[in-house]
């Protein structure tokens, strides 16, 4: 074979190879719409399969793979310790890292991690992900509040157990040292962490009402590791009582803006 004709076979071959490629790139956005559609019917086992076989076709189709990520956490039902739900969790997970792996800046799929394990009660990697994904957007407060909600039930959970424990009434202060001591040992930087994040969320929402109402728990965590300091545990609480008012005042001012809150008017006409 003479050196034209071997330029032809090669050029032939690799024509034929985007065309083949080309083709599986059309058929790979023809299952991607297919996929969408089923998602929005909430068909999710068919929109899975479509975005499945989207992703094979085209590995580098990131919306096939987000589509696929976000209709798996759709089937992961939340607090059910099931092998197939945990599986469809996972893959969810799976999914949306690989979306990262290639758009690492994909904060959607950042926030879907991140909810993921807070769902499954996986609170670090949890609070790992909305952290990174407050890097990527310092300017979302929400990722901050969820934050701040993690470390409160981190704090939460421990301490409550060893009140009942030691049997003590929710308006008794926590005074047996050594449990304190342990606790504030365990929680004190979780605390100060949840505060942090509760207030910087605010910063960013001053309506934000439930971030609100979570600073009054975290003052409310903090008060009780302040067992050796009763000064400071008046101030913490007092301070807890502050956030309840504010939450309350914010919440009554949103609910007089929205219409049809004023009641009903008499026509004093008649």
């Amino acid at each position: 074979m003479n050196n034209s004709k071997r330029i032809l076979v090669v050029m032939a071959a690799g024509l034929a190879l985007l065309a083949s490629t080309g083709c599986d790139k059309l058929r790979a956005r023809d299952q991607l719409n297919k996929g969408v559609q089923s998602y929005k019917g909430a068909k999710y086992e068919e929109a899975i399969d479509h975005f499945q076989k989207a992703v094979a076709l085209d590995p580098s189709l990131i919306n096939a793979r987000l589509y696929l990520a976000t209709a798996y956490a759709q089937q992961y039902i939340p607090g059910v310790d099931a092998e197939d739900n945990n599986r469809m969790g996972n893959q969810a997970i799976e999914e949306y890292k690989s979306v990262l792996e290639r758009d690492p800046s994909n904060i959607n799929s950042v926030k879907g991690i991140a909810y993921l394990y807070l769902q499954m009660k996986k609170f670090d990697d949890a609070k790992t992900y909305y952290r990174k994904a407050g890097e990527l957007d310092p300017n979302d407060p929400e990722v901050y509040y969820s934050v701040g909600v993690i470390d409160w039930t981190q704090s939460y959970q421990p301490r409550m157990e060893e009140r009942a424990k030691l049997g003590l009434k929710p308006e008794e202060a926590l005074k047996d040292k050594k449990v304190c001591g342990d606790l504030k040992s365990k929680n004190w930087g979780v605390v100060e962490d949840g505060i942090s994040s509760l207030t910087k969320a605010i910063d960013l929402r001053p309506d934000y009402d439930d971030a609100m109402a979570y600073l009054n728990l975290m003052y409310r965590e903090k008060a009780d590791l302040e067992c050796d300091n009763s000064a400071q545990r008046a101030a913490d609480l007092k301070t807890a009582d502050e956030w309840v008012d504010k939450t309350m005042a914010t919440k009554k001012a949103k609910a007089e803006k929205q219409p049809g809150t004023q009641g009903i008017t008499m026509d004093q006409s008649k």
